[in-house]
């Protein structure tokens, strides 16, 4: 028997933060890809430390439905799974290069595989595109009327669409910035819109000056965070200037110093992460058979999975 374990922050404050975990575990669990599917927070109950314990399968597959390496994936969750023989250098991550470690879980005889979060995930970026054509109700956003060619795109003096991928960014995890940068530069070089940045909450180039890092009339702003909450319900949008008060809500897209804002909302909340769930399973050596291709298909996204895919290069 396999099981899976998502493992998510959580929240005490924001009832809400958990809805995308167990949204995205439902969807799994209906694939049937494995025997138990359990969600586990840090901050909520069901609580990391307990999870394990609940478990009949003797093989555990634990992702992190986290954005970046670091704290929590380095050192809270190994703790409170009482992996013992852990240590960051068995994921011999780069920043966003983590894979799996394989551990054993001797008080309950469990094969432990512990996953590098989602949000490093190469399918990551194929979501943070899903969550554009999702604000937009485009399947085709960025390109010339479907065209997938790079010299039918629209030049930036025919309007044209940018895309901005918006993290916390913080100086005290310098990895929060490099996942943001890595997924910014993949979706770059597929060419597929006409300018692509990343931006940040708390460093430079801040979201709020969004529109001085664009040419483009139309602007997708994407904020890489699991769950909709405090910065991206409150801060990024009266930061950009979307609205004086987030309480009054506003406009999808809506006008900024000459420019029009689409604005997704928290890229955690797209359907397709189920699939980077599966996908960084699948990579520890879960049998997952078919489930990728169910979970994209109730996505409505057409990219292929990225499992097979050699890191770095284009989908």
């Amino acid at each position: 028997m396999q099981a899976l374990v998502v493992a998510a922050h959580g929240s005490h404050l924001n009832p809400d933060a958990s809805d995308p975990t167990y949204a995205h575990a439902d969807t799994v669990r209906e694939t049937g890809a494995f025997d138990e599917v359990r969600e586990a927070f840090w901050k909520e109950e069901p609580h990391f430390r307990e999870v394990v314990r609940t478990l009949e399968s003797d093989e555990v597959f634990v992702v992190p439905l986290f954005i970046s390496e670091g704290y929590f994936t380095e050192q809270v969750i190994p703790r409170e799974l009482r992996l013992e023989d852990w240590g960051p250098e068995k994921w011999d991550s780069d920043g966003t290069s983590a894979s799996q470690a394989t551990l054993e879980a001797e008080d309950v005889g469990k094969t432990i595989h512990y996953c590098g979060p989602v949000g490093t995930h190469d399918a990551m970026t194929d979501v943070i595109v899903q969550r554009a054509e999702t604000a937009t109700a485009d399947p085709d956003v960025g390109e010339v009327a479907g065209s997938k060619d790079p010299e039918a795109r629209r030049s930036i003096s025919d309007g044209g669409f940018g895309l901005a991928v918006v993290g916390h960014g913080t100086e005290r995890n310098e990895n929060s910035a490099k996942a943001i940068e890595y997924h910014t530069e993949r979706i770059r070089e597929q060419g597929r819109f006409d300018e692509v940045k990343a931006l940040f909450m708390d460093e430079e180039p801040e979201v709020d000056d969004v529109t001085d890092y664009f040419e483009t009339e139309d602007v997708v702003v994407v904020p890489l965070f699991i769950a909709d909450g405090y910065h991206t319900q409150e801060d990024i949008p009266e930061d950009m200037g979307l609205t004086e008060d987030y309480r009054l809500g506003w406009d999808v897209p809506a006008e900024v110093d000459g420019h029009r804002i689409w604005y997704t909302g928290a890229v955690g909340t797209e359907d397709l992460m189920a699939d980077v769930l599966l996908e960084r399973a699948a990579d520890a050596g879960a049998d997952i058979g078919d489930a990728r291709e169910t979970v994209r298909e109730l996505a409505g996204s057409d990219a292929e999975p990225s499992a097979e895919r050699v890191r770095g290069t284009d989908a």
